[in-house]
């Protein structure tokens, strides 16, 4: 493709992406391209790379177009004006040649050019605007960063690594390091995760070997610390609370050894039906789903039986920005306030199958306090009967934890994984 060709399909995926608001951008992106195979892979990375781009900083093009949600045309004119582009450059790309994008028309050419030469943020500029966040979130940001609020926004607006787990079921690090070379992917071992591979940028390896025989699995090493900490030894209960598609299930069931049983709970049964693909791709065989249902007595008669139960509960997904940053735009302060409650419901009702002696692990991908520290308090304030374990004691492996403090709290400014935050709480009545 070229230059003009890219900025073209970029184009055409943004508006499909605003399109959908209710769908992530990285579903409807895979559908964008899987309608287009004739796309090559650097194609699609350089196509993909422009639309996230443009996902990152659509409130200060807004503000600089003076618009309240410019087109994806638009936005990506501009985009390419605030990364130091020229109106004349942006009307070349613009040239309504073959795969181009049709030519600007006066309207347009005279929006853009008030902006031109402008690449930074404009004393002006309110700081939500700057941080590209909803403004009635920024109080919530300020109180959980303090002045470290600039770099961890900074960070947010960067590309995430392609992070993998190696699967232990299968192979060791190094093998599956090998694997991933044969196949033309270079990747690092993973500062922190003991099972983690890094790769740079947005890679296609789901269609190779490597993936396809279950060897890695596509993880955030965030993640793969929260499966860590959960601390899942062989021979134990396992309870996985909120399972979704099964990613800590499949990694804690390695960290088992196929040895004990873990139960993959979920309230969507087409998300547990995603999980099985995943389980016996990875060869794991000591797990077992349940389809949580209203007015369901499953748990009720199996209270205070597991040893284990990971509460990976639904969030606002602030940590996740990297990665979605379409999702930053659409969080609402009620999604907030009703996430909070729905939080310490599930808290509740999952604390009831942990035996004495056995740890219910809470977890988000949250960067926010409401979610994280303050729901922990609330419950242990609710239920004396739970203690927090330290994490220095959680933690366990030789090297020291990645952050102080007794919950672990990642972000990618300080960890360079996504915003994941940890707590693990011991039944000691």
């Amino acid at each position: 493709m070229t230059p003009a060709a890219r900025i073209a399909a970029s184009i055409e995926l943004l508006a499909q992406i605003d399109t959908q608001p209710n769908r992530p951008a990285d579903a409807v992106a895979n559908d964008f391209f899987r309608a287009r195979r004739f796309i090559g892979s650097g194609d699609r990375r350089a196509v993909s790379d422009r639309a996230w781009s443009v996902m990152r900083m659509r409130r200060r093009v807004a503000w600089w177009l003076r618009q309240d949600a410019p087109d994806a045309r638009l936005a990506v004119a501009a985009s390419l004006l605030l990364e130091g582009w020229s109106v004349s450059g942006v009307d070349q790309a613009f040239s309504g040649g073959r795969f181009a994008p049709s030519p600007l028309d006066h309207t347009e050419r005279e929006t853009l050019s008030k902006i031109e030469g402008h690449t930074d943020a404009h004393p002006n500029m309110p700081d939500a605007v700057r941080l590209e966040i909803p403004d009635w979130l920024l109080p919530h940001l300020q109180a959980r960063f303090g002045a470290d609020l600039d770099r961890e926004m900074a960070a947010m607006g960067t590309n995430a690594p392609l992070d993998l787990r190696v699967n232990l079921l299968k192979n060791t690090r190094a093998e599956a390091r090998a694997a991933l070379a044969a196949e033309g992917w270079e990747s690092r071992e993973t500062p922190i995760s003991p099972w983690g591979l890094r790769i740079d940028g947005r890679r296609p390896i789901t269609s190779g070997p490597a993936f396809q025989t279950g060897l890695v699995e596509i993880q955030d090493e965030g993640s793969q610390l929260i499966a860590l900490v959960a601390d899942a030894r062989p021979g134990l209960r396992v309870a996985d609370w909120c399972a979704g598609a099964g990613g800590k299930t499949l990694a804690m069931a390695m960290a088992m050894q196929n040895r004990g049983q873990i139960v993959a709970c979920d309230v969507s049964a087409t998300r547990l039906d995603g999980a099985v693909r995943r389980l016996r791709r990875a060869g794991a065989h000591n797990v077992e789903r349940h389809l949580i249902e209203a007015g369901d007595k499953w748990a009720k008669r199996r209270a205070g039986t597991f040893d284990r139960v990971l509460v990976d509960a639904p969030c606002t997904g602030t940590g996740t920005w990297r990665r979605n940053p379409d999702a930053r735009l659409r969080l609402r302060a009620i999604d907030l306030s009703e996430l909070q409650v729905k939080q310490a419901t599930i808290l509740d009702a999952a604390q009831a199958l942990v035996r004495k002696g056995g740890r219910l692990v809470y977890a988000t991908c949250s960067l926010l306090l409401e979610e994280n520290e303050a729901q922990v308090s609330a419950f242990l304030a609710r239920h004396p009967e739970f203690t927090l374990v330290p994490l220095a004691r959680a933690w366990p492996l030789e090297t020291p934890p990645p952050c102080p403090g007794e919950m672990l709290s990642l972000t990618p400014a300080r960890h360079g994984t996504d915003g994941f935050f940890t707590a693990v709480m011991e039944r000691v009545a």
